[in-house]
């Protein structure tokens, strides 16, 4: 029976080696933009049941930029399937790290000539993995699960700055709203003024007919400007999962505006970009990998133990085996030199993501400093000329100065800047966003970190 004790001795160390604790993985830390903000962390008990009840703290009137934040990092279904698969990352560490299963091996002989002449043997065999290789699969899993971290956090941001544009394109579309409404309202004046003019016979009949034209298409724009500022408040909740939004308008000033930083200053920051940052990983798997595949080269060997009854004499006997696989035309060369391959192939895409990163940069600061300077021409040149054009030429038509064609131009032109203003602040504050997504930090935060550098200089 001491075989038995032995075999059972085995059994339990092979179940401890299973079951061995698995130490923490250093995850990516989150770039300081919107970092704060309450985000959702997956449970480390799998969920089987889908849960369809949320419930979303929306405001139920003036919707905030922080509002929108933190009610989309907390719901968002991309963003929180994201955690569930560092979870899943979590659970293929473990698994990598696992010893493989003991066999039992039960054999009965000599049946035929009755079971008091059978021999009965019970064997363990265990598969032992030489070259350390359980550990380096678990290397390689840490990295895998650090890289999902860094997915992650790509998408975090990502998903942060379409929220963010989604918010201030629905300012802009209020802003739009509020001007249309206006322009109605004038437009109506100014059919009725020109009524009262062809009415008096001081102007021709098809002024009013112009008249009517230009109102009823002002307020063909102004429904449509409804549906489209209906369909902006639902694009903006369907980032948190809600599609019957509860807020009733976007609150926010969309005329502040601030200096930008120097393009150097920003190139800095590109480097912490989340799509840039994880390649250092992404080369470390590559290394780990080709250690993994190295040690492939060493055969794993199987060693088995048991004992042997012979049940006619009632002898026992001791039984002990090792299988050694001979590495003579399979040593894994193609294994080997495709993960060595694969770390050069790393590093050209490491500098490709750089290039991609830089370009998409280089595009979004030329938008943000485009628009700055157009807003800053618009306030200092254009919307007052525009302005006080659109106000003379009133003026001058009910005095008889000038025809409707003349005022009504004016009018347009006013309207229209009016509009650009307000699309080219949208135009800013989404170049603005895109800009501060891609580094992972507000570019108001490194104009403070600036300010006070050059203060302390100062001094």
């Amino acid at each position: 029976m001491k075989i038995f004790h032995v075999f059972a001795c085995v059994l339990l160390l092979v179940f401890f080696a299973g079951c061995q604790e698995q130490s923490k993985v250093n995850m990516p830390e989150p770039r300081p933009l919107a970092s704060d903000y309450e985000v959702f962390v997956a449970p480390s008990k799998p969920v089987t049941e889908p849960n369809n009840q949320f419930v979303f703290d929306e405001p139920n009137d003036n919707l905030t930029l922080k509002d929108v934040v933190a009610l989309t990092l907390l719901h968002n279904p991309e963003l929180r399937s994201y955690s569930w698969e560092i979870r899943a990352a979590e659970a293929r560490r473990l698994q990598a790290g696992l010893w493989p299963n003991p066999t039992l091996d039960i054999g009965v002989e000599n049946l035929l000539t009755g079971f008091s002449a059978a021999e009965s043997t019970i064997q363990l065999i265990q598969l032992i993995e030489l070259g350390d290789k359980a550990n380096k699969r678990k290397k390689v899993a840490s990295i895998d699960q650090q890289l999902t971290g860094w997915d992650y956090e790509t998408k975090r941001l990502e998903v942060l700055t379409n929220a963010s544009k989604a918010y201030f394109e629905l300012l802009a579309l209020q802003e739009k709203n509020k001007l249309l409404t206006e322009l109605v309202s004038v437009s109506e004046q100014t059919y009725k003024s020109v009524a009262r003019r062809v009415d008096a016979g001081k102007d021709s009949p098809i002024e009013k007919t112009k008249a009517s034209i230009a109102l009823s298409s002002v307020r063909l724009d102004y429904q449509q400007a409804l549906y489209e500022l209906e369909n902006a408040r639902k694009m903006v909740a369907l980032f948190w999962g809600n599609e019957k939004p509860k807020f009733i308008q976007a609150a926010g000033q969309l005329d502040t505006v601030a200096d930008i930083p120097e393009i150097s200053i920003l190139e800095q920051k590109i480097i912490q970009s989340p799509q840039l940052a994880r390649w250092e990983n992404q080369i470390a798997r590559g290394r780990a990998t080709l250690e993994l595949e190295k040690s492939k080269a060493l055969p794993d060997i199987s060693v088995g133990g048991g004992g042997q009854r012979f049940n006619d004499t009632g002898d026992n006997a001791f039984l002990f085996g090792i299988s050694i696989p001979l590495p003579i035309f399979d040593r894994n060369q193609g294994g080997r030199k495709e993960a060595a391959f694969n770390i050069s192939k790393y590093y050209e895409l490491q500098r490709a993501a750089r290039i991609e990163v830089m370009n998409q940069f280089n595009q979004i600061f030329t938008e943000l400093s485009i628009a700055h300077n157009k807003i800053k021409e618009l306030k200092a040149s254009i919307l007052p000329g525009a302005e006080e054009v659109y106000k003379a030429s009133q003026t001058a038509y009910v005095e008889g100065k000038i025809d409707y064609l003349n005022a009504l131009d004016s009018q347009r032109t006013y309207f229209l800047s009016q509009t650009e203003y307000v699309e080219t602040l949208v135009a800013y504050h989404k170049a603005k966003t895109d800009i501060e997504g891609l580094m992972g930090e507000s570019i108001d935060s490194i104009k403070t970190v600036n300010n006070q550098k050059d203060k302390e200089n100062e001094k």
